[in-house]
């Protein structure tokens, strides 16, 4: 699964990374966010791409509570098609999450110990995701929520985890947030692990595990087993 990721790059650099015509969201430096918050995502509606926010964790438009957002953190690519909560939106409801690197845990002993991943050259990437729209039945608050696609891992992520967010080429993010692509097998093919030769990963304290943590020492590389 993803649950964890990081987003340092500033405004300017993400703008030309992702060619944004337009910000809705206010973008600050953080180093562990989690399931629940708002994250930035690129949102796409004809030719005009926006920079916006959306709650992590996805809550379907018939959800009684928005509890159920923080079981829904991820999607499995293999099974969008038959689940309920996903089926109806990978055609129409696709959204791109942007960070510049994201945390995995390794299980070693009784321990775990969390690496972080990036690409090699350093530079703000995009995860495929689904969002939806939710309206609270007891106040009438709506809430645009989005969930990370993971799939099969690459060869180093698979050192770490059997599950990998789908981090999109440039190419891919292209088709992934054109809103006249509707052909959901072509979208599927796009759902598939990164080129490992072009990540990295290392480890880091234990203590991103903690989401009250937040400070600039969690993306540290550390000795392994480190506290």
């Amino acid at each position: 699964m993803c649950g964890r990721f990081t987003l340092l790059s500033d405004l300017d650099q993400i703008q030309q990374a992702f060619h944004i015509t337009s910000v809705q969201y206010d973008l600050q430096a953080r180093t562990n966010i989690a399931p629940g918050q708002d994250i930035a995502v690129l949102h796409q509606d004809n030719e005009k791409r926006s920079l916006e926010g959306f709650r992590w964790g996805l809550i379907p438009s018939w959800a009684k509570e928005a509890k159920i957002g923080y079981k829904m953190i991820n999607a499995r690519a293999e099974t969008l098609s038959t689940k309920a909560s996903f089926r109806s939106l990978i055609a129409r409801h696709r959204v791109a999450i942007i960070a510049d690197g994201y945390y995995e845990w390794k299980k070693e002993g009784k321990e775990k110990q969390p690496y972080r991943f990036q690409l090699q050259s350093k530079e703000p990437f995009a995860f495929a995701g689904l969002y939806d729209e939710w309206e609270s039945p007891e106040d009438g608050e709506r809430i645009r929520s989005c969930t990370i696609i993971t799939t099969e891992p690459n060869t180093m992520a698979a050192e770490v985890h059997n599950r990998m967010p789908v981090i999109l080429t440039a190419k891919a993010l292209n088709t992934w947030l054109d809103p006249e692509m509707i052909d959901k097998d072509h979208l599927q093919k796009l759902l598939v692990a990164y080129p490992d030769k072009e990540m990295i990963k290392y480890p880091v304290s234990k203590s991103v595990g903690n989401v009250a943590n937040h400070n600039a020492e969690l993306i540290e590389e550390v000795p392994l087993n480190s506290k």
